[in-house]
């Protein structure tokens, strides 16, 4: 009897799509997984997201290499669903289809003036400054003294240490040359910090905290409130012990002074932003209340607001607006249809807990397998290189993203892991 193949789609190379696609063609015999890309670059939020400086935690991408090792797995890059081929019809091509498209989106502001100028949302900013296609273009003005960064969380830790370092001190990322060249043209003397809430609730995690302490033009500083000196009752023992070490590394900060260093990062806890204000189209003015109900008035140049994220809706593909996720229960979107990462469950947690939340989504596909097995298989494979042979879809595999790899190593200066092509017309140039 011949054992037919089950067909498994996953939308999106980010490490939820990778993850997946490891424990699947390992755990479903006779499977054939099409990890699919709408970049002809893969990786995801690891490319595009993890800060430029922090390349060991970037070097995750060689695991996922080798499960495009596997003779069950391919790279089908440059191929948007939505665009070139439709959600009903990648349903209809797949015994398996799993949404795994990560959120790239930034949730808005939502106070009057965040639509003007030199205000921008984290995710555009740290997608300019790792080269993703989507924002190469995106030319923030860093050309004034004061920047206020909106949330407490690592991604605002990571803007401003990037904003702050010297170029020498990003020797070694895989910075986008565009950006390394414009934030060393920056004229920023003060960088704020501003978070809702006070320091216990801070979601930063303490050694990207404590990288600020050793950066050379560069000083933290916490000023006008008194850190606490214990987190308290309420958190479960290793998250508590996080947040102590926070704690202690704040209260380092306060004892720092504003003249020991030429950039100044300001921690500004229990402050909400309420209004900006600008001239000639321009943010000039943040207004802020603190925690006694005082306006504040604090003025800058440019803004970034790093509040959170939401997925982007496929046409066709349940979508919870609200929540800005894949409508899901616990991974199970409809028949035949999976989601996992950030478009699952909203856009937290590091890398480690995207597997986490892929195992469960994996055994959840593999007990629905179980209980009510596949009768009649689809065409898989086959019937997709046929739709987008006839397309004219130029799809890149992974021979071809090897070849685009290479010549980004092949490109870069000296001391430079890669010089990233940020566009997909340079990345498809090198295929011919």
């Amino acid at each position: 009897m011949i054992k037919m193949t089950t067909s498994i789609a996953i939308v999106g190379s980010g490490p939820s799509g990778f993850y997946l696609a490891d424990l699947l063609s390992k755990k479903i015999e006779n499977s054939q997984v099409d990890l699919i890309d709408r970049l002809p670059s893969m990786f995801g939020l690891v490319r595009a997201g993890v800060a430029p400086d922090h390349i060991g935690t970037k070097n995750i991408s060689r695991q996922f290499e080798r499960t495009l090792q596997k003779d069950n797995v391919r790279f089908l890059g440059n191929v948007e669903i939505g665009r070139d081929v439709s959600y009903d019809e990648l349903k209809s091509i797949y015994d398996i289809v799993i949404i795994t498209i990560g959120a790239l989106e930034d949730r808005e502001l939502g106070i009057e003036g965040s639509d003007l100028d030199a205000v921008y949302g984290s995710g555009r900013f740290v997608a300019w400054y790792n080269g993703h296609p989507d924002h190469r273009d995106l030319n923030p003005k860093l050309d004034g003294k004061s920047i206020a960064i909106i949330g407490n969380g690592n991604v605002s830790l990571d803007i401003a240490r990037i904003l702050a370092k010297t170029p020498e001190e990003m020797v070694g990322s895989d910075i986008s040359q565009h950006a390394q060249d414009a934030i060393a043209a920056s004229t920023v003397e003060d960088i704020y910090l501003i978070g809702r809430r006070g320091p216990i609730e801070a979601s930063f995690t303490p050694p990207e905290l404590g990288e600020f302490a050793e950066m050379t033009r560069c000083v933290p500083l916490v000023q006008n409130i008194e850190v606490p000196a214990e987190v308290g009752e309420g958190y479960d023992p290793r998250d508590a012990k996080a947040r102590q070490r926070n704690l202690e590394i704040l209260q380092e900060y306060a004892a720092n002074t504003p003249e020991q260093k030429p950039v100044r990062l300001h921690f500004l806890f229990w402050h909400s932003p309420k209004a900006i204000t600008g001239n000639n189209g321009r943010i000039s003015n943040l207004i802020l209340e603190n925690s006694a109900g005082e306006s504040v008035n604090l003025p800058v140049d440019t803004l970034f607001s790093a509040i959170g994220y939401r997925s982007k809706a496929i046409p066709g593909m349940p979508f919870d607006e609200q929540r800005g996720i894949v409508a899901n229960d616990n991974g199970f979107v409809e028949s035949g249809v999976y989601t996992s990462g950030w478009c699952k469950r909203g856009p937290n947690g590091v890398i480690p807990a995207n597997r986490a939340d892929s195992m469960d989504v994996a055994k959840r596909i593999i007990a629905d397998l179980e209980a009510t097995p596949i009768v009649e298989h689809k065409a898989g494979s086959h019937a997709m290189d046929q739709l987008l042979n006839e397309r004219n879809i130029r799809v890149v595999n992974n021979e071809d993203w090897q070849r685009i790899s290479q010549a980004e190593v092949d490109r870069a200066p000296e001391g430079k892991p890669r010089e990233k092509f940020t566009s997909i017309a340079e990345m498809l140039a090198v295929l011919g």
